[in-house]
């Protein structure tokens, strides 16, 4: 079973956990995700089944959209609500409009420092079992891009629409705002919406999943091939077996079609998709010949 399910992760349960259902349920032999969630975050995770694990160095780079609600006034350990109470702010809060403005400060290229409460490591060891042992070590901060947030309101509640690059904390976006506001804020809620091409709207819940029979399983799975975004290579009979073999393949040999030095492709051959490649510049083809470019594989998934 090889393929990329866009799965909606519920909160209150760990993206490991939603991996392994989703591994249980549709019988794989091997299983991941990319861009964890934490359990008291829902929304988009996709999980990649099979050969399919291997996109995972491609897939983690797109961007993500978050909805988080923001709560002013309260800071906590965590950064969210989960967390203990550190500090509260008994003035009158800021509106939506002080809020929006904040926010804008934070679009862009910004220096972040990465929360106690996180996967990341120090000397092998996660942060997070750092904190609940009570232990805080200094943190480097380190670049994130913000693309763009959108602020709004309803029924008193405040929301930020955040697009971003990998590695930004929207816990610790809301913890930084409310610095800058002087009021203290934490995250409330959090939804993931989107992961690159992966949006809510086309994800499937592990409750729809489990009322699917095997073949109807099968079918909600999106193709490797589908999921990267490069030109792709077709190659002919002869060539796809020098280049399953190792040997790079040079654009001379490729009529019709272009290569770009330092481009990855999806490489096509008589079945269909079966490898990443790479083009770049290789020694000449014997002796005689120059160096010329070439495509190279990187990635099989057969």
């Amino acid at each position: 079973m090889n393929g990329i399910l866009n799965l909606y992760k519920p909160s209150g349960i760990t993206s490991h956990s939603a991996v392994a259902a989703v591994k249980r349920l549709f019988g794989a032999q091997k299983a991941g995700h990319c861009g964890t969630l934490d359990p008291m975050a829902a929304g988009v995770l996709p999980v990649m089944l099979g050969s399919a694990v291997k996109l995972s160095e491609y897939l983690v780079e797109h961007d993500k959209r978050y909805r988080a609600s923001i709560l002013l006034g309260v800071r906590t350990d965590t950064q969210d609500v989960t967390g203990t109470v550190t500090a509260k702010y008994e003035g009158p809060l800021p509106g939506v409009a002080a809020v929006r403005q904040a926010a804008s400060r934070f679009v862009g290229r910004i220096r972040q420092t990465p929360p106690m409460y996180s996967a990341l490591k120090r000397d092998g060891k996660k942060l997070v079992n750092l904190a609940r042992s009570g232990i805080e070590i200094e943190r480097e901060s380190r670049e994130v891009t913000i693309h763009a947030i959108d602020v709004s309101a309803r029924n008193g509640e405040i929301f930020l629409d955040v697009c971003c690059a990998r590695g930004t904390y929207i816990r610790t976006l809301c913890d930084d705002i409310g610095e800058l506001l002087g009021c203290h804020a934490c995250m409330q809620a959090l939804e993931r919406t989107a992961v690159g091409r992966f949006t809510k709207d086309d994800a499937h819940t592990l409750e729809q999943l489990r009322e699917l029979d095997e073949n109807a399983r099968a079918a909600v799975l999106i193709p490797t091939e589908n999921c990267l975004d490069f030109p792709t290579l077709s190659l002919p009979p002869f060539r796809e077996r020098l280049f399953r073999s190792g040997c790079e393949i040079y654009a001379s040999d490729l009529p019709g079609q272009t290569l770009r030095d330092g481009m990855l492709y999806k490489v096509c051959g008589t079945d269909g998709f079966f490898a990443v490649g790479r083009a770049g510049i290789f020694p000449g083809k014997n002796e005689t010949c120059e160096p010329g470019l070439a495509v190279k594989m990187v990635k099989f998934f057969g």
